[in-house]
């Protein structure tokens, strides 16, 4: 028929002016512009080359995973850069004139990256290292960027970064923690592991042939510190700018002159100390144990010792005065200072604590201190996160829907509050309203990797792996919280009161998932399953008896869920034997009992799973990064869909 192309022609115009596909692609924008990043809890910084300042304008930056944090720490606002490769970022400098930011990162064939900070984006990338860069530095004329790349990669490279070549290069023989240039750009000194080396610009000319020249270096004359660990190095300013200052592990301020000899040193009378950053006036030397101490470049005087921050396992709801942080008499052990930046605009220390704290403090006058801002994060993985449930009436804590909780291998639970609130209850953070510590263990609250002279090791690795709360969940009513920990222990706290009222041993391996029943289903259940292959159901409403114990899953269970649908109860579980089951409870003469209903087995370990709203559905996330949606009342599959983009990772949430 004639007609037959005309209609068909006609169909295909009409359907693509149809609204739904409109309607489709605006949705898609108007996605892109609603998500997007607005404040980060944590910090990833492990030594001095993770903080840096601006010069100019006293934004403060730091790593958090592939996320560079720019804080300001009067208006305690952030913004953030967003590493593309997804490389946790190791070392970052801002420019002298404050525009742009260099950083480094960990991995395979990482990248020095430079950012423009007002538009927060890549301008340039240099790819000259294999394993890894663990310190970037720009020079005070701006031309240079020099990069260090760890004890693996050992490659030390001077880039002109406007014109984008690599002038200069050469390779380090031990590990390298600091890099600091000099004020007349013609030198800049790398410190590491019995290493104080001094690298000559002079001869570096952006040359057309792009080979890069091998780099003029000269070591340090340490005499009798030869043995030490130089673990930062700062060069000196204004009157002072002929000496380099380092500072070695075991805790000596040391002072080179211009001859690259050892000249003098002072003992900071500490355990050990990590960083040191430098004024025209003042030298800041991180401590452990919380302290700062302060000397004059001039002759390494000895002037005063900072404030110390909170002392490890203090309550923060109950630091509601600077008195309380101020009091000298803090009894405890403080976490060790591991970075210190000095902002010369508002006269500013920043210091970064191996128990992942953040503390801005007022060095204006030294003797009087005052802090600007102060921030505390989990110091170790975070394992689950449970946001309160939407429940009439506040409860005593200040617990509303706008709260949330989280638990992590450092073995403490954090209540955070998402809006900011202008009266902050406590003035240690204005994130936080509260740490549940589990044990009264204080070791698991500060970072091992934190320490710049020691190696990952195995017996560090091993003590951490059984510390921690696995999984938590907040009951419906929100009375309760119920935790599980990496040896199996339940332990449930009173949210009223903060009380620990339950504690048992409930399995023999890790608790892998909580799930408690919800008021639909006419029942007060809590569930618990764990990696010894156990479910364990517990009545919320006697005390956590024991109702029924579930044994058919041979592998790891890694979800456990309630429905309520066709008047019945439903209890869904999946594992790593990539097995789903239902279950349907029925009432018996000894109180509820499930009863297997159906047995699904997929080709790929199931991870999470979440049931819908009607109660007819539950989605679950698998390994190979699809979501299957199964029917509760038959056990049948209804859909698939591919969870991600990207053919690399699995699907855990």
């Amino acid at each position: 028929m004639p007609g037959d192309g005309f209609t068909i022609r006609s169909r295909i115009r009409n359907l693509l002016r149809s609204p739904s596909i409109k309607n489709k692609k605006k949705c898609e924008e108007n996605l892109t512009s609603k998500v997007t990043l607005e404040k980060v809890l944590g910090i990833t910084n492990s030594g001095n080359t993770g903080l840096t300042c601006d010069p100019r304008s006293g934004l403060l930056a730091y790593p958090a995973g592939c996320v560079v944090v720019l804080l300001n720490p009067k208006k305690n606002r952030q913004h953030h850069i967003i590493n593309t490769s997804r490389k946790a970022i190791t070392a970052l400098s801002f420019s002298p004139d404050g525009k742009y930011l260099v950083t480094g990162e960990s991995g395979h064939l990482p990248a020095v990256r430079l950012w423009d900070v007002a538009e927060r984006r890549q301008v340039a990338e240099l790819q000259k290292h294999k394993y890894g860069v663990s310190c970037v530095a720009f020079s005070p004329n701006n031309k240079f960027i020099v990069s260090v790349g760890n004890q693996h990669d050992m490659m030390v490279n001077v880039w002109a970064w406007k014109k984008d070549v690599v002038v200069a290069a050469n390779k380090v023989s031990s590990k390298v923690t600091g890099v600091s240039f000099s004020e007349d750009s013609s030198y800049f000194v790398t410190v590491g592991n019995r290493h104080v080396r001094f690298w000559y610009l002079d001869h570096c000319k952006a040359s057309k042939t792009r080979t890069p020249m091998p780099l003029l270096g000269r070591s340090g004359l340490l005499g009798e510190l030869r043995n030490n660990f130089f673990s930062d190095v700062s060069c000196g300013r204004g009157s002072k700018s002929d000496s380099t200052f380092c500072i070695t592990s075991s805790g000596l301020l040391c002072e080179f002159n211009s001859k690259r000899m050892l000249d003098k040193w002072v003992d900071l009378r500490t355990g050990v100390a990590q960083s040191l950053s430098l004024s025209e006036d003042m030298i800041f030397c991180g401590c452990a144990d919380g302290t700062v101490r302060t000397f004059s470049p001039v002759d390494l005087h000895f002037v005063s010792t900072l404030p110390r921050p909170h002392p490890l396992g203090s309550d923060v709801s109950a630091v509601t005065e600077a008195s309380h942080l101020f009091n000298t008499k803090t009894e405890g052990r403080c976490p060790d200072v591991i970075a210190v930046t000095y902002d010369p605009v508002n006269r500013w220390l920043s210091c970064v604590y191996n128990d992942h704290s953040l503390y801005v403090w007022d060095v204006r006058e030294v003797h009087r201190v005052g802090k600007v801002n102060s921030a505390l994060f989990h110091a170790a993985s975070v394992w689950d996160l449970e946001v309160f449930p939407d429940v009439p009436g506040r409860l005593a804590a200040g617990l509303s829907s706008s709260t949330f909780f989280t638990c992590s291998a450092d073995s403490t639970i954090r209540i955070w509050r998402m809006e900011d609130s202008t009266q902050s209850q406590n003035i240690l953070s204005n994130d936080l309203l509260k740490i549940i510590y589990i044990d009264g263990n204080t070791g698991t609250l500060l970072d091992p990797e934190c320490n710049v002279n020691t190696e990952k090791s195995g017996d560090v690795h091993t003590a951490e792996i059984k510390a921690g709360i696995r999984t938590i969940c907040v009951s419906p009513d929100g009375k309760h919280l119920a935790s599980g920990d990496r040896n199996g222990m339940l332990r449930v706290h009173d949210l009223s009161s903060m009380e620990q009222i339950l504690k048992v041993e409930a399995h023999d391996a890790e608790i892998l998932c909580l799930e408690y029943s919800k008021p639909e289903t006419g029942l007060k259940l809590l569930a618990t399953a764990s990696r010894d292959r156990l479910i364990h159901v517990l009545d919320a409403d006697d005390s956590y008896s024991l109702v029924q114990t579930l044994g058919e899953h041979s592998s790891s269970i890694t979800a456990v869920r309630f429905a309520a649908n066709d008047n019945k109860v439903r209890m869904i579980s999946c594992g790593a034997d990539k097995s789903i089951y239902f279950r349907t409870a029925h009432k018996t003469d000894r109180g509820t009992e499930f009863r297997r209903s159906h047995h699904m087995v997929r080709k790929t370990t199931l991870y999470d799973m979440s049931v819908d709203a009607t109660c007819k559905y539950a989605a679950v996330g698998c390994q190979d990064r699809c979501i299957r949606i199964f029917n509760i009342s038959s056990g049948k599959q209804r859909k698939l869909y591919k969870g991600s983009l990207s053919e690399d990772g699995s699907l855990l949430r």
